[in-house]
């Protein structure tokens, strides 16, 4: 399975980051040239460990419909979301968050 690393560094307090990543809203917000909405489940806020949200995404000229399930979480420095249903076979992300001078 293909593994990609993104690493970000972000001069702000870690659980501000950490928040940000769980934000329904941020995310619709930073993927609006992609048309993304949560369509079911949590629609709006933080998400938190064992909630699921739906979402609905056009990708390649393609609406597609997502769904994930927040399976981990040690606030603030991770949580992990898990696809239950969607175009890919397997996905999963690891959300790593860490303090550095």
């Amino acid at each position: 399975m293909p593994l990609i690393v993104l690493e970000t560094n972000i001069h702000a307090p870690i659980r501000r980051c950490f928040d940000f990543a769980r934000s329904l809203d941020l995310h619709m917000i930073s993927t609006a040239s992609t048309h993304e909405k949560a369509v079911g489940g949590r629609l709006s806020g933080l998400i938190e460990v064992g909630e699921t949200v739906t979402w609905r995404a056009k990708h390649l000229g393609v609406y597609q419909h997502l769904t994930v399930v927040i399976t981990a979480m040690d606030a603030p420095y991770s949580f992990t979301d898990k696809m239950v249903s969607g175009a890919f076979k397997k996905m999963e992300h690891k959300h790593l968050f860490e303090e550095k001078n």
